[in-house]
């Protein structure tokens, strides 16, 4: 398994990105509490769920991911005891 820190490389922001982070009206609440972050083309979910579990202190409820041409991406949705809100305050998305 690779180190926690070559995993995660950046959170990547867009307005949809930040919709998913707030989870505004026009969605259901189910499409909130969401983060992406780009990370190594390599690693896997389970890799990815541990280092960010462990880097944040979050607890992760599930992740997708896709690549597209600037990396892959991983879209990591918070469980309820957590507030991608707040985490995204915490690392200066905001």
């Amino acid at each position: 398994m690779m180190v926690n820190t070559d995993i995660l490389l950046h959170p990547y922001v867009s307005e949809k990105t930040m919709n998913a982070l707030l989870g505004t009206p026009l969605q259901n609440q189910t499409d909130g509490n969401r983060i992406e972050f780009i990370v190594r083309r390599t690693a896997s979910k389970p890799e990815i769920k541990a280092a960010f579990e462990e880097l944040f202190e979050v607890k992760v409820e599930k992740i997708n991911t896709r690549i597209l041409k600037d990396g892959k991406h991983a879209i990591i949705k918070l469980t309820k005891d957590h507030s991608a809100e707040d985490l995204a305050m915490r690392i200066g998305i905001f």
